[in-house]
C-alpha cells in the first residue's frame, strides 16, 4: 500500500450507515499500521448535515436536513 500517505490520519467512509465497507477497510488499514478513522454515517449523512463537499475544485454546500440535524 505504498501509494497511501503514512504521515497523516486516513479517513474512510461508505455511502451511508448501512454500508460496512468502511469498517472492513479501516480494520485492514489499522493492521497495516496506518492511523485511520471511520466517518460514521458515511457520505450520505455528511451531506445531509449540511457540510461542504468539494468536487473537481468546486465546493458545494446544501442546507442541513432537519430530519438528521438540529438547525
Amino acid at each position: 500500500m505504498g501509494w497511501l500517505p503514512d504521515d497523516r490520519t486516513l479517513i474512510v467512509y461508505g455511502w451511508g450507515p448501512g454500508c460496512n465497507g468502511a469498517t472492513f477497510t479501516a480494520q485492514r488499514l489499522l493492521l497495516e499500521g496506518f492511523d485511520v478513522r471511520e466517518m460514521i454515517g458515511g457520505y450520505e449523512y455528511w451531506v445531509r448535515n449540511g457540510f461542504a463537499v468539494e468536487r473537481a475544485n468546486h465546493v458545494t454546500q446544501e442546507a442541513p436536513d432537519p430530519l438528521v440535524t438540529h438547525v
